[in-house]
Formats: structure tokens, sequence, C-alpha cells
């Protein structure tokens, strides 16, 4: 099979240009006809190593390529061919990374490939997740309106994690101050004050000789506590890749107050949204529960959504089954159970999504937004003892002095 350039002419009478692979030039146009294009020009495709380009794994898309170039992909294959809009894309990335990834796809499926399985052949670059959406579109025959969900979902992940970003920044800066500040004092200034009242041969207040002590440790054995919590840190790492202790963190991860219940959101709003692209691309909710599960990084949670897809194949309700696995937010079950009475799942699991997301926006704002003013009250407290524990010898010399 040979690769061919071709310009030809819609039923609408617009020019469109692409490539496709044929035995020769008369198989060309005969594909181009019953593809209902005039063809005005054929010509061999200029395009070096495809195989090879095909089969090499490009770079991983960061979250922002990865939205752009969906947004983009869906918006050129409702006016163009799909492998014209690959191309194009290809041909306008900026970075060498994402150009590479972009024509080994486009490569991929020059050969006849399907989209899913030319993003497959590229390592990392495609999440699984995105692969086995993109995928039930092509089986589907919705892949527009699959990659336009998908680009609306990378995009809204986007900006939530540009707010906590930007509303992590100041807080952040404002903490490292703070511990620079608190490290000085109690580095250089606390044992220069203290001098002063080695001579005097008197007992100095409690918090005067803790903050004393405190500050002598820093000095001297600071170096063995950053290497300790260095070693405990290395030391959870390893531990974590152990399943069953992995297991355990994970589970008390769901059992903090905040975090857990974060985590539950998000994973609730994440399986919600899948569910219901799958649905609307008419894919059964088991797939989707299955590729859902592969994806989630909490082990107790990924086994939840395993005991769910278990259940949905033995012939159970996916309300019964979330309401069994007890992870999952209540609102979330409820809309569930409503939507399969009511045979409106599609629509109330996407319902379920946005509320949740909206219930997370929130919250973390608030949270973010008591950040700061918590911050400034502890550091200063913790200046606010420093500066009391060298006031009180001085108090307590004055008081001495008059009496």
């Amino acid at each position: 099979m040979a690769a061919f350039d071709y310009v030809a002419v819609d039923a609408a009478g617009r020019t469109v240009s692409g490539a496709l692979t044929a035995a020769d030039e008369v198989a060309a146009r005969s594909l181009l006809s019953r593809r209902r294009l005039a063809s005005l020009e054929i010509t061999p495709a200029r395009v070096v190593g495809r195989a090879e380009t095909a089969a090499r794994p490009g770079g991983k898309l960061n979250a922002k390529t990865l939205a752009l170039t969906t947004r983009q992909l869906a918006t050129l294959i409702s006016v163009a061919p799909i492998e014209e809009a690959l191309r194009t894309l290809a041909l306008q990335a900026d970075r060498v990374a994402v150009r590479r990834v972009l024509e080994g796809v486009h490569a991929g499926v020059m050969e006849g490939r399907r989209l899913s399985d030319a993003m497959s052949r590229q390592g990392q670059a495609f999440p699984p997740l995105y692969r086995a959406m993109v995928s039930a579109g092509e089986q589907s025959g919705a892949l527009q309106p699959i990659l336009e969900r998908l680009a609306d979902g990378l995009e809204r992940d986007q900006q939530v994690r540009g707010k906590v970003i930007t509303a992590l920044v100041y807080p952040c800066v404002l903490a490292v101050v703070a511990l620079g500040v608190i490290g000085a004092l109690m580095t250089f200034v606390v044992p220069k004050v203290v001098d002063q009242f080695d001579s005097m041969n008197q007992t100095l207040p409690l918090l005067t000789r803790l903050v004393i002590g405190v500050s002598d440790l820093m000095r001297n054995w600071g170096w063995l506590v950053l290497v300790v919590l260095a070693v405990l840190a290395a030391a959870g790492v390893v531990a974590r890749r152990r399943p069953e202790i992995r297991m355990t963190m994970d589970r008390a991860v769901l059992r903090l107050p905040l975090v857990g219940r974060l985590t539950r959101d998000l994973h609730g709003a994440k399986m919600a949204r899948t569910l219901s692209t799958m649905i609307a691309a008419g894919l059964p909710v088991l797939e989707g529960l299955t590729i859902t599960a592969r994806t989630v990084s909490n082990r107790a949670l990924r086994q939840a959504t395993e005991a769910m897809a278990d259940a949905v194949r033995e012939g159970g309700g996916l309300s019964a089954a979330m309401r069994r696995a007890d992870v999952f937010p209540p609102i979330l079950v409820y809309m569930t159970a409503s939507g399969e009475s009511s045979g409106r799942l599609e629509p109330m699991l996407e319902r379920a999504a946005d509320y949740l997301e909206r219930e997370f926006s929130t919250f973390t704002a608030v949270m973010l937004s008591l950040l700061e003013p918590a911050i400034i009250v502890v550091m200063g407290g913790v200046v606010a003892l420093i500066v009391l524990s060298i006031l009180l010898p001085i108090l307590q010399i004055n008081t001495l002095a008059m009496g």
C-alpha cells in the first residue's frame, strides 16, 4: 500500500485536502469517489519513515497540552477527515515532543489503524481512560461529541487546578518567609540574648528555658533531625509499594475529616462523568466501571469500584452496588437511583458530577481562603512566644533591681 496526498471537492463544493493509503493512484481516486469527493490532485505523500514514526512512542503530553489538542481535534474532525486533522495539528505543534506524538498518531491512522489504537502506540502520551473514551466514540460513531466531552472535562480540570495553584501561591510564600524568620530568630538572635543572661546566675523562666532548648537543638542537632526525617520519608515511600501497606494507608486517607471527603467527592465525580459519557456513547455501564477502576490511584476506592463492577456483572443495579460500597457521596447514590428508576441514568449522572465538582470547588475555595489567616496566626503566635521568652528575663531583672 502506498500513501497519497490529495486535493478534492466535497458535495458542498468546498475544497478539502488530506492523505490516504491505496494500492495505486487509480485505487486512490476510487476511494475518494466512495467518500463522495471529486479528486482534483493526487500526489505521492511526502512522509518520511511513517512506520518508524508510528511505532516509536512519543513523550507524555501534559494536562494543558492534552486539553488543547483534544479541543482542536474535536473541532477539526467536524469539517475534515481525521487524517487531515491530525496532520494539521502536527504541523502547527510548537514543541518537538508534541509534534512527534501527533505525527506518530497520524502515521498509525494512515496505516489503517483506529485512532485509539494509534494513540495506544504512543506510550504514556494519552491516559488509558482517554484512549478508552476515544475507542467508545469510534465504536458508537460519535467520536466528535466524545472528544468534545473529553475536552470539556480536561479544561474543567485545568481550571480547578489553576485556581488551587493560584490560591496556594501566596500562603506558600508566606509560610516560607515566616519559617525563615523563625529559623533566624532561633539560630542567631536567641543565642546572643542568652549570652547576656549567663553571667547573672539567675533561674530563667520556664518559657525562656524551653526556647533556649529548642534553639540549641536546632543549632547542634538540626542536621540530624533533617536526616531522620528524610530517612522516614524514604521508608514511607518504600513501604507504600507493598500492597497491604498501601491499602491500609489509602483507607486511612479516606477516614480523614477533610482529605477523605475531598478524595471521595473527586472519585465520585470522575466516575459519574465517565459513566455518563460511556452511556451517551452507547456502551454498557459495566465497561465504564471497569475502565474507571483501572485509573483510580486510591486502592480502597479501586477495590470498591471493582466490587461494584462485579455486582453489576452479576445483574445487580448500579445504585445498589454504590450503596453497598459505602464510599461514595450520598447525593451520587440518590441521583443514580433516581436515574435508574426513571430511565434517565445518563443525565442524572451528569448532574451528579456537576454537583460534586461544584461542591469540591466551593469547599477548596473556602479552605484555601482560611489557610492564609491560619498561617499568619500560627506563625505570629510562634514569633510572639520567642519574643516573650526574651522579654520575661528582662522584666524579671528589672523587678529584682527595683526591689
